[in-house]
């Protein structure tokens, strides 16, 4: 009858039976005998397999938990809507930078002002540095909250400033902004530390004036550091002067180009690897090829190379390019193209685009009028447009053309002020534009603009809105400087101004303000430029609110 009570058992807990067998036959093991080793290879590397599992799984939320509560993140900056600096009895130069100085991830401002004294913060006078006062004073402010992050007397004037990126560290290369002085001093200063890198104080000639400061042109001197080429035009010659980029002493002689030149000049790259300097002269475009130059200079064979196509395009004796003129040329620029830089020449006449390697036009703009020199965004997505100034500043119509075409994707009369500020675009993250206008508030008449204090509005325009511009702002002030920021990548777009007196001869009030984008938009007034009202001004101020920005590659 017991036996009948456990077969029934078994039948009706048959895990259990089983449980029980196993634990007997794990009872009759000796005390010495290792469980693992009775088990079969299988079993045994299931079993090491679990321990590494979860052994991998308590490593990896341990290193979770360190991370997240006990290693504190790093500060981030906080950085401000708005702040303003201001310096009394002063007067700004033209001249706007951005660069991370203090390393926090934001871009600060650099810019250059002329006083007797520094501000409060460092207290320095024009004498510390051995110049008479007034002088020119460069300072860094931060772009977070507009804290002072150094200053000090850097010349006696200003005529030309121009700063470098950051050179790769394996060419040991520092960044520095190359400022022309007076009377024709040479100086590099340092943008994270405002000290001066190298001085050459004499000038090239007292009757003379700076065409232009050309940096980056390839090494003369073989010292591992681009040099520095600096135009001046004496009487109605154009000469060229290298200065060394790590000391800033002049290599070789001064060479004559020949020619009367006007305008900023361009270093060309052909897609040969050949260097050619480009300016404009006697209504045309002249050229030479970097190699006769420094050959001319030195006295010494370069290594640089010549274009074929160029030489043949180059009279041997005018230096003028046979390419087809736009008239006298104002501007000139590089501009991306499909296997290199090609040129946009800007003339009197025409804008034309031409071709980088072969100097053939590409298009045309007939009938031009451009009075300021153009800015490159983009109108459709990843595709490459240029804004167009076109007229007068008071009878003025802004253009936005296709750069691969030359056809007019958008025109808007625009009146302004004489002098006001270049346009400006933002890149956004449908990989189009955000461009800023500066121009007459709606309502002001052009008979207005005579009046000194007369206000200059800052329009903003995005593609995907081509009937509407944002009003973001009215500036009484006189406008020196101004730069449309991205202030940390992909986010913080924002504005900077630089104001200050009309006169240099009248010092005044000049102040440093930026503002974020976003910030003005809530404020903002939407222009219709057409009948079409589908939507409401808030409705547009939102879709203007909720544009993301992009850091250029």
């Amino acid at each position: 009858m017991m036996t009948d009570n456990k077969e029934l058992e078994a039948e009706i807990h048959p895990l259990k039976n089983e449980d029980r067998k196993s634990q007997e036959s794990l009872g009759n093991l000796t005390t010495k005998e290792d469980p693992c080793k009775s088990l079969p290879p299988q079993s045994r590397l299931s079993r090491c397999r679990t321990v590494v599992f979860f052994l991998s799984l308590f490593i990896c939320l341990f290193v979770v938990f360190v991370v997240s509560f006990i290693i504190p993140c790093p500060d981030r900056p906080a950085s401000q809507q708005m702040w303003r600096i201001d310096y009394n009895t002063a007067v700004a130069y033209d001249f706007l930078a951005t660069e991370d100085i203090n390393k926090d991830r934001i871009q600060d401002v650099l810019f250059l002002y002329k006083n007797a004294n520094s501000s409060n913060h460092f207290n320095r006078s024009c004498a510390d540095e051995g110049f008479s006062s007034p002088c020119a004073f460069a300072a860094a402010l931060s772009g977070a909250n507009g804290s002072l992050l150094w200053e000090r007397p850097v010349a006696q004037d200003v005529t030309f400033v121009q700063c470098t990126g950051p050179q790769q560290k394996s060419s040991e290369a520092l960044s520095a902004c190359i400022l022309v002085g007076g009377p024709g001093s040479v100086i590099a200063v340092d943008p994270f530390t405002g000290e001066t890198l190298w001085s050459h104080p004499s000038s090239p000639g007292r009757n003379m004036s700076i065409l232009s400061l050309l940096l980056g042109v390839p090494d003369v001197n073989n010292d591992g550091l681009p040099d520095l080429l600096v135009l001046t035009r004496e009487e109605k010659e154009v000469n060229g002067y290298i200065y060394s980029g790590s000391t800033g002493s002049q290599v070789g002689r001064k060479s004559s180009l020949g020619a009367d030149g006007e305008g900023s000049s361009l270093l060309h790259v052909t897609r040969t690897g050949a260097h050619y300097l480009l300016f404009p002269c006697a209504h045309s475009l002249c050229g030479w090829s970097m190699k006769s130059l420094f050959e001319e200079m030195t006295g010494r064979q370069s290594l640089l190379r010549k274009d074929p196509l160029w030489e043949h395009a180059i009279n041997a004796t005018t230096h003028r390019v046979s390419s087809p003129s736009p008239g006298a040329i104002r501007y000139q620029m590089h501009v991306p193209g499909r296997a290199g830089e090609d040129l946009l020449l800007v003339g009197s006449e025409a804008c034309v685009l031409l071709d980088g390697q072969d100097l053939a036009p590409k298009w045309t703009l007939g009938n031009a009028q451009v009075f300021r020199k153009p800015v490159l965004g983009h109108y459709k997505p990843d595709t490459l447009s240029v804004v167009i100034e076109n007229g007068t500043s008071i009878d003025r119509q802004i253009l936005l053309l296709d750069l691969g075409t030359g056809v007019i994707l958008w025109r808007q009369p625009l009146s302004g002020l004489p002098g006001s500020p270049l346009s400006a675009n933002l890149p956004t993250a449908d990989h189009r534009s955000a461009f800023f206008f500066w121009g007459l508030p709606e309502g002001i008449s052009t008979n207005q603009t005579e009046t000194r204090d007369a206000p200059n509005s800052l329009y903003m325009f995005h593609p995907t809105l081509p009937s509407v511009l944002l009003e973001l702002a009215n500036v009484s002030a006189n406008i020196v400087a101004f730069e449309a920021v991205l202030f940390e990548p992909s986010r913080h777009a924002a504005y900077i101004l630089l104001t200050g007196p009309e006169s240099p001869a009248e010092p005044g009030l000049v102040s440093v303000t930026k503002h974020k984008v976003r910030d003005r938009i809530p404020d903002s007034r939407v222009v219709r430029l057409g009948q079409d009202r589908a939507e409401s001004d808030q409705a547009v101020r939102d879709r203007f609110s909720r544009l993301r920005y992009r850091s250029e590659v």
